[in-house]
């Protein structure tokens, strides 16, 4: 099933967690595209450093469960230490979509209930997918086209 997954980080050597990352995930998703790295101010939570970020796109086997205990254990491996709501970190990996699903669990919302609202997912999402698609909101290029620039 086709994955749209999005990183970011903004500790440390930020390129090097998500190049670590992704070769993390390559081990349980094809890979099929990964976005330009952009660099981003921080959304919400405390005073932080910029963000980079990236999409990518890849075929997973997995269910959806699963694929999101398997980038918790990334972040994890990676230092990421859960103290405060968006609050600076090595590595973020948020799944953004998976297929056509619709998942309203305790663990895991697809698709991600805020990503018709973040030009950081979009844009990189866009790149490597002009046609892409957010189930239930529609076009990925007239989302983006909605967000005020910032």
């Amino acid at each position: 099933m086709r994955a749209v997954i999005a990183l970011g980080s903004n500790l440390g050597d930020r390129e090097s967690y998500i190049q670590s990352a992704l070769k993390e995930m390559a081990t349980f998703l094809t890979i099929e595209r990964v976005s330009t790295l952009i660099e981003t101010e921080p959304v919400g939570g405390p005073p932080q450093g910029d963000y980079l970020n990236a999409v990518v796109l890849g075929e997973c086997e997995l269910e959806a469960e699963e694929l999101l205990k398997k980038l918790m254990e990334i972040e994890k491996n990676l230092g990421r230490v859960r103290e405060e709501i968006n609050g600076p970190r090595t590595i973020d990996l948020d799944i953004i979509s998976m297929g056509d699903l619709v998942i309203q669990s305790e663990n895991l919302s697809l698709p991600h209930p805020r990503a018709h609202l973040r030009r950081f997912v979009l844009e990189p999402w866009l790149e490597v997918d002009p046609e892409a698609q957010l189930v239930g909101r529609g076009s990925v290029k007239e989302l983006l086209r909605s967000i005020k620039p910032s």
